[in-house]
């Protein structure tokens, strides 16, 4: 047997897999509710019962997995959780808590790291050195890995890419500053921007596919309003595009990495967007012909979170 766990923490649910690491399968999995703000002691509680059961699930013992391994939210640093707002944490010491309860080896990497990493050791990424993901939903994370190394920084905020200033006198941003990567394209900024051009443009069939009612209008509105020839919807799209190649292009300018990943709940819409993006970021980015970094969808999508917390285990908890 060739077994670990991988875990998804997140502000509302849970989820956790055991993942076998020949056949790089997902072979259990089941989900509860975070029911966050709770403390450490209590959530790794969870979290280690969750993992008992799809154990006894799959005719298998906690202590026969190598390691259990979990992706969380906030700003995580060599396996303590400096800060995580949702879950209401300061300096959890979430590994030793899993590790103590469970007895098994646990290892802890921010969810956006964790997602990086599952890419560039599983995913679009096995056969390359370097690796940044970009992980767009309700706002912009990011993920470095170099040399197999999930790359944290001096403090555990490295790769706050949604942080990046693309308009120094732009939209206000959540972070507080103005111009934000997040603020242009993130799922919310998508939404927000699909509002605004609705209300410029009445014709749009954008008011037609959420049946007249703007509060109805998601992510994926726009994407699909603009393969329909929707002005509107094309502007929110370019819009989106346009910033999100100058995110990249910065990313590429500074690391020069073998793949840039796009991953989140909007590269499901990737086939709107993806080619003009990597148009856009090859006319923004340098580099030499025939050896340019290549931007790339993520593999895995749902499972990012379960999949990048098993694999934690093979950089032994100790992060560059």
């Amino acid at each position: 047997m060739n077994y670990c766990i991988g875990v998804d923490l997140g502000g509302t649910n849970i989820s956790a897999g055991i993942v076998d690491l020949d056949t790089k399968q997902i072979v259990k999995k089941a989900s509860i509710k975070t029911n966050a703000p709770r403390s450490c002691e209590d959530i790794s509680k969870d979290i280690v019962d969750l993992c008992k059961r799809i154990c006894s699930q799959a005719g298998l013992s906690i202590k026969s997995m190598k390691w259990i391994g979990v992706a969380s939210p906030g700003i995580v640093k060599s396996g303590v959780v400096t800060s995580a707002s949702n879950l209401g944490w300061k300096n959890a010491r979430l590994a030793d808590t899993i590790s103590r309860l469970s007895g098994v080896d646990s290892f802890t990497a921010n969810d956006a790291n964790a997602a990086a990493y599952a890419e560039a050791i599983w995913g679009v990424g096995k056969d390359s050195d370097s690796l940044v993901a970009i992980t767009i939903g309700t706002g912009v994370g990011g993920g470095v890995v170099l040399n197999g190394k999930i790359w944290e920084g001096i403090n555990g905020f490295a790769a706050e890419i949604g942080h990046i200033v693309v308009d120094i006198e732009g939209r206000a941003c959540p972070c507080g500053k103005r111009g934000c990567l997040e603020a242009y394209s993130s799922a919310t900024a998508i939404i927000s921007e699909s509002r605004r051009f609705m209300k410029l443009y009445p014709e749009s069939i954008m008011w037609d596919m959420c049946d007249g009612d703007i509060n109805r209008v998601n992510g994926a509105t726009a994407f699909k309003a603009k393969t329909k020839g929707d002005v509107a919807a094309s502007l929110v799209i370019d819009d989106f595009t346009k910033y999100l190649a100058m995110g990249v292009s910065n990313v590429v300018n500074i690391f020069q990495p073998d793949i840039v990943c796009i991953g989140g709940g909007v590269s499901a819409e990737s086939e709107h967007f993806i080619d003009s993006l990597r148009t856009n970021v090859e006319r923004l980015s340098f580099g030499v012909k025939g050896k340019r970094t290549r931007v790339e969808i993520a593999h895995f999508l749902n499972d990012a979170g379960i999949i990048g917390g098993a694999l934690l285990g093979f950089q032994g908890g100790i992060y560059v």
